[in-house]
């Protein structure tokens, strides 16, 4: 018997049985192994199975009733398959409206949607059905492939090729009637065109879901199987009722609100559940404790053993051990990465194990109650509450093979030569830096205002300088490591030391076009070398602690007044100060006075006359932090000195899509290209001669630039 398929050139022939003897083959159409009957060309070895050979060209599926399906030979652009997930390169069943489904994916699911469960002979590898507690490893993180669920929640289905199927989900009914759709039947569908469920307005990306085409409204098959009504233990006066939260009352459980989406409510009494803690797993296993946790039904406060806080009616109860805690503690990690420590640190339920110095929290200003369960470093001495260490659960981070521990010693520099100080130190007198193109060399000749080229701050301390070119750098700043990880910024995977870009510090909200930076290879994001360089115990010489940093601080800034929700705080002195005022500059040059100004931290003389601001001349706050210039008895707001635009540098040559030539950062007085009006502070010019054209930094987004740094004739290019 031979076959025309049109998948291939030549005829193909019917093979009854493939030889186990001869060599292996795999059927073109789904890429399988041969093993039962098939259809082989002669001339060029193609193979297609029995079913894939005989797969109708077009098929009517019902679990996708608004298009037929079309057989083609190669997948589109989006090679993943809707039902399975997986990547697609041999025949798919494609929709226009951008279903694409493997060739037997197909075949099942439209054989489990026409015959249902115990007449499905003719799909292969089918096996009986497996109970829950039959547990597997590498089924942990397996998904049903219709609810698109945990898939060890409920019993199951194995079909074979790594598809998997809730016995619940095989005996759904295809179409259901909800009150939350009432105009409309909901049909069971691929979710193909993802929506936000009407019941819990998440979205599913896999799977299927009930389905209004015509209105386009879509309910997850789990919001579907909900009860209207529910009797629960934590409430025996009267039923409860799912309904829209009407009030956004906390949950009586979990004590949390949530915006929006149904709860279980009995409006006589103001009670509400949410749909998730109303019904949690009377048993739950996690790798926090040896035992597994059993549920608790018991309207008792209790304070959990794992992170030390308060709660409510449901708990979960380890009785070998008498550990009482909540649901969502059991699944806290028992090790965690944490940004501001360099080593994991490790869950303990009994801190008194280490021989801890401290007890204070390194992550807000309270102390931590070693009777209940903390992360900690026993090495070093270093403990944080469970909740101050989730705060950071939403950082990625990167293992990478040439990671190690000494990342931020790997200098960006050479060392050319070397002078003693005294007998035992060693000093680099001459480097050659990774971001200058010349030679630098050591001083400390203080005279004059220098500007340090890596964080644009004054110079008042050691600095390498160039010979050659106005190049200087602090040492501080020369000896900053080629890649670093900051403990602030979410991709914990090192960053780059880099030159010459236009970029915005998201940390301090200042601008840069030639300071030095740290990029995010990931986000492609920046942040100033000044930012990066602080620590989160940095020391200040505006106060004579250390400080700490603290995610949860509520209180005003020492520097400004603002309220403050994170802060660096000296806890003992009452001493807070938010980011933006720690990194402000203690020296800086401005156009209105001719000698530098000081960051001064309190006012000397409070008589009102003198609390005006020679700048803007408004009033000054006396208790706020503010820049003085002590030969001419001037004083200036903090912010009409330090601008955003304030450690830009003149010069340059870069490129902006919206003009031809060549543009140069300027301070000129001149009408402005888009407003017309007076150029007063920093401005665009055109370099070619002949060309007027200026324009306000503030008129143009910065979205127009070209960000790759072009040239720059004083400092060449790095």
């Amino acid at each position: 018997m031979e076959l025309q398929h049109f998948s291939h050139k030549h005829p193909l022939v019917f093979i009854e049985k493939q030889n186990h003897e001869s060599e292996k083959a795999y059927c073109s159409g789904c890429g399988e192994l041969v093993s039962g009957s098939s259809f082989r060309c002669v001339e060029c070895r193609y193979y297609l199975d029995k079913l894939c050979a005989e797969a109708p060209s077009e098929i009517n599926h019902p679990f996708h009733c608004n298009h037929s399906l079309k057989l083609q030979v190669s997948p589109p652009f989006r090679n993943i398959c809707d039902f399975c997930d997986k990547g697609l390169d041999k025949f798919v069943y494609h929709c226009s409206c951008d279903l694409n489904l493997h060739i037997k994916c197909a075949l099942l699911s439209k054989s489990i949607a026409e015959k249902g469960f115990g007449k499905l002979d003719d799909i292969p590898h089918k096996e009986a059905l497996v109970s829950i507690e039959n547990f597997s490893e590498e089924l942990k993180g397996a998904k049903c492939f219709a609810c698109w669920q945990r898939l060890l929640d409920f019993a199951y289905l194995d079909l074979g090729h790594g598809i998997f199927l809730h016995k619940k989900c095989v005996d759904l009914p295809t179409e259901i009637n909800h009150f939350l759709h009432s105009q409309h039947s909901l049909i069971l569908q691929f979710n193909s065109k993802p929506l936000p469920c009407q019941m819990c307005k998440k979205t599913q990306l896999k799977g299927f879901v009930y389905r209004c085409s015509p209105c386009e409204v879509a309910l997850h098959i789990t919001c579907a199987e909900l009860p209207t009504k529910i009797n629960h233990l934590c409430h025996r006066n009267h039923p409860l009722f799912l309904k829209f939260d009407p009030e956004s009352l906390p949950c009586q459980i979990c004590q949390n609100t949530q915006d929006e989406g149904l709860v279980y409510c009995c409006s006589i009494c103001t009670f509400k559940l949410h749909v998730d803690c109303a019904s949690p797993p009377p048993i739950i296993k996690g790798e926090i404790h040896e035992h597994p946790f059993t549920l608790f039904w018991k309207q008792l406060p209790f304070i959990c053993d794992a992170c030390g806080t308060t709660g409510n009616f449901a708990s979960y109860t380890c009785y070998k051990c008498s550990l009482t805690i909540h649901g969502n503690c059991i699944s806290l990690p028992p090790i965690i990465k944490f940004p501001r420590h360099r080593h994991p640190l490790s869950h303990t339920f009994i801190l008194g194990q280490y021989e801890m110095k401290t007890l204070i929290c390194e992550a807000c200003p309270e102390k931590v109650n070693a009777q209940h369960g903390v992360y900690c470093c026993s090495d070093c001495n270093y403990v944080v509450h469970a909740d101050c260490a989730q705060e950071y659960s939403w950082f990625s981070f990167y293992e990478l093979e040439d990671m190690d521990e000494d990342l931020n010693e790997k200098s960006a520099f050479a060392v050319i030569k070397v002078s003693k100080l005294g007998e035992d130190i060693v000093i680099a007198s001459e480097i050659k830096h990774l971001n200058h193109q010349h030679n630098l060399v050591l001083s400390n000749d203080s005279e004059g205002h220098k500007v340090c080229d890596g964080c644009m701050l004054s110079i008042s301390t050691l600095f390498y300088c160039c010979s050659q070119c106005e190049f200087f750098l602090h040492k501080s700043c020369a000896e900053a490591p080629k890649k670093k990880k900051l403990w602030f910024h979410r991709h914990q995977s090192p960053l780059t030391l880099t030159s010459n870009h236009i970029f915005w510090c998201p940390r301090c909200f200042y601008w840069f076009n030639a300071s030095f930076a740290y990029k995010c290879n990931i986000c492609k994001s920046y942040r100033c070398l000044a930012c990066a360089l602080i620590s989160d115990t940095p020391t200040f010489q505006g106060h004579k602690h250390r400080l700490y940093r603290y995610d949860k601080y509520e209180g005003q800034c020492n520097g400004c007044g603002d309220q403050l929700h994170a802060a660096y705080v000296c806890k003992d002195c009452k001493f807070a100060v938010h980011n933006r005022c720690l990194r402000l500059p203690s020296k800086i040059l401005h156009e209105y006075d001719e000698h530098p100004l000081i960051l001064t931290y309190h006012e000397d003389n409070l008589y009102s006359e003198y609390t005006y601001c020679d700048i803007c001349e408004e009033t000054r706050n006396p208790n706020h932090w503010f820049y003085h210039c002590a030969i001419c008895n001037t004083s200036a707001h903090r912010e009409c000195v330090v601008k955003r635009h304030s450690y830009m540098k003149l010069g340059g040559s870069y490129r902006m899509r919206s003009h031809p030539h060549q543009l140069t950062f300027t301070k000129k007085i001149s009408a402005c290209h888009v407003c017309h009006q007076p150029c007063l502070d920093l401005s665009l010019e055109c370099l070619k001669n002949g060309c007027d054209y200026i324009v306000h930094l503030e008129c143009i987004t910065w979205q127009s630039f070209n960000y790759s740094f072009i040239q720059r004739e004083d400092e060449g290019i790095s």
